[in-house]
């Protein structure tokens, strides 16, 4: 086993300190404010970006709310779009726990990102939040001209629960169920809610995610246990990978989704997908939000930008 980076075990002893009780013992409500309250003392200072604006969309569960940053030196026309999918479990996150991650993107990309405030369980169980994620990509393309995007450069990205959400779109993407995308971009992903890999077992507690609460987002997220093998949940489960967008996809060695990532990658190029890999060895989950002190949280974004901008350069 790899050691844990010293950036990573100071982020451990912080939240060890701040985060009082697991998210699993408390009520989703009580996790969400433990989570906010936390979020703002491991992320750096917010970067400036050349416009930030908030607007409302109809959706098929009722309406939702979009945050749209357009980095510096993103072009006014035809310039690149990334919808960003929030990580947290499907519980807990929001469109302010991932206002970092978001201008960086934007600022690195030069793009256009759409970061929506999409559903989440246990009020609304799945597929609520995969159908409000599939209505906020049908709508960028639809605007993508008053967006000034390029409807055929629209990327998606997530990290943790939204890293499985991006997954599950780019599949969706390829059986026609949503339009086309660019790249997605997963950020160490859930990829199979059943839980069975070994890394649930060799990091289950200690290092920030732990077992039992990946076990409680899980279940406030599922509606039955039947829902775990469906790949729209699980999309390491889907009969084939193959013909989904080129894939970018971001581990951290000591990470309960560790092996779900690892073998998501390698399923996807075993079945003929542009996939670029990068393995944190010494992080942890999470680390991409705690920008204050880790400084592979900001590389992550960039070797994430790196990748889609190779899988533009093949195209052209």
């Amino acid at each position: 086993m790899e050691k844990l980076a010293e950036s990573a075990l100071r982020v451990l002893a912080l939240t060890s300190r701040s985060s009082g009780r697991p998210f699993e013992t408390g009520t989703p409500q009580q996790a969400r404010i433990d989570y906010d309250a936390n979020c703002p003392t491991l992320q750096g200072a917010r970067e400036a970006v050349a416009s930030v604006e908030d607007l409302g969309i109809a959706g098929p569960n009722g309406p939702i709310t979009l945050r749209i940053y357009r980095g510096i030196g993103a072009p006014l026309k035809h310039g690149p779009g990334l919808i960003y999918l929030h990580g947290g479990g499907w519980v807990i996150g929001n469109l302010e726990s991932h206002d970092e991650i978001c201008r960086w993107f934007a600022n690195t990309a030069k793009c256009t990102v759409i970061c929506p405030d999409y559903r989440l369980a246990p009020e609304h169980k799945f597929p609520a939040g995969v159908t409000d994620c599939a209505a906020t990509l049908a709508f960028v393309v639809k605007s993508a001209a008053d967006l000034g995007i390029d409807p055929g450069r629209i990327a998606v990205a997530g990290d943790s629960a939204g890293g499985n959400l991006a997954a599950v779109l780019a599949l969706m993407s390829r059986n026609g169920d949503a339009p086309p995308l660019a790249a997605q971009l997963l950020i160490y992903p859930n990829t199979d809610a059943a839980q069975t890999a070994d890394s649930y077992r060799r990091y289950a507690e200690g290092f920030g995610l732990t077992a039992s609460t990946m076990r409680w987002f899980r279940d406030h997220y599922v509606r039955t246990a039947a829902d775990i093998a469906d790949w729209r949940v699980s999309p390491l489960q889907a009969e084939t990978l193959a013909g989904v967008a080129p894939a970018f996809v971001a581990t951290a060695g000591h990470d309960i989704l560790v092996d779900e990532g690892i073998a998501y990658a390698g399923r996807l190029r075993e079945e003929g997908v542009r996939t670029v890999h990068r393995h944190w060895p010494g992080q942890i989950h999470g680390f991409v939000s705690t920008g204050r002190y880790v400084a592979e949280a900001r590389r992550a974004v960039e070797e994430a930008v790196a990748a889609w901008r190779g899988f533009e350069a093949v195209l052209i």
